[in-house]
């Protein structure tokens, strides 16, 4: 594969433009927003563009490559429809990938009525030119070499892909997320912890761990010379009452700005892009030194 399509270049699109130019691909990249062509340009500032072509239908994008990464809206009509011109216009072997969040792909190829064993969701975290995972995830129709394909493909341009063996959705890291959401935003509407104090414990507690080994492994770590056996035995009981006791919340709209004011305060007087730059320059870092330890998992 030499040629990838991006369709769709707001965040998420145009780090993965950024990752395939990087590993040096073509990519043929479109968007219908106005100005996207000049938006995209600036975000890929420091990344040779000789090898970017702008094209202004998806049709063609996906008409010129080998790989097509689409990176939409998150709403099933407008999947379907754009989903719909890239499989009338991409070749029978070309592999269709979703940076969906959270569709199934059966949902989303729905909208493909000659090919539908070629469509995956390939869900990069963002940037997806940085962090490695990408969650490859078939539909009830999606070919077992599709998936292999992308796989493959993901592997060859630095990822570290993950298949699941069935759909669900919100697929695997964002449902883990949404578990630890659920609690945080619980903690703060019974006014157990402030935005601030639940993001300083994560990002100095466990995250710094979670950034190195999963939770098994870290869990397993954990016990000493026993491991998970030792920590599930010992543990078990006191984490089950954990999870019974755990909040369930509802997203009202007291709670959503107690949230974003929460934020708010935590980031006062912090300028985001700068705190982009600094968050990035960590990861590199991270990611430098974890390719460096043979050692981990």
């Amino acid at each position: 594969m030499s040629t990838v399509a991006v369709v769709g270049t707001g965040v998420i699109g145009a780090s993965w433009a950024r990752l395939f130019l990087d590993g040096g691909l073509d990519v043929v990249a479109t968007d219908p927003a106005p100005g996207a062509e000049e938006r995209l340009r600036s975000a890929l500032e420091g990344t040779p563009a000789d090898r970017l072509r702008f094209v202004a239908d998806a049709g063609e994008a996906a008409a010129a490559a080998d790989f097509v990464q689409e990176n939409g809206p998150e709403r099933e009509d407008v999947k379907h429809a754009l989903f719909a011109v890239l499989d009338e216009a991409a070749r029978p072997d070309v592999i269709l990938a979703s940076s969906s969040s959270g569709l199934l792909p059966s949902a989303i190829a729905r909208g493909c009525p000659h090919h539908p064993e070629r469509v995956v969701v390939g869900h990069p975290f963002n940037p997806p030119h940085l962090i490695p995972l990408v969650e490859v995830v078939p539909g009830r129709d999606t070919a077992p070499e599709a998936v292999d394909r992308a796989v493959a493909f993901y592997t060859s341009v630095g990822k570290r892909p993950i298949r699941l063996s069935r759909e669900v959705p919100g697929h695997i890291a964002n449902r883990l997320q949404a578990a630890l959401w659920q609690e945080a935003y619980s903690l703060v509407e019974r006014g157990i912890a402030t935005v601030a104090d639940i993001d300083a414990a994560i990002a100095n507690g466990p995250g710094l761990r979670w950034a190195v080994l999963g939770p098994f492994v870290n869990q397993h770590l954990s016990g000493g010379a026993g491991g998970l056996a030792h920590v599930l035995a010992h543990l078990g009981p006191p984490t089950e009452a954990w999870w019974r006791d755990l909040g369930r919340v509802h997203l009202t709209p007291e709670l959503a700005e107690t949230l974003v004011a929460g934020v708010d305060a935590e980031l006062a007087g912090t300028d985001q892009r700068t705190l982009v730059t600094a968050r990035d320059a960590v990861l590199h870092r991270l990611l430098a030194a974890k390719a460096a330890q043979p050692d981990l998992p």
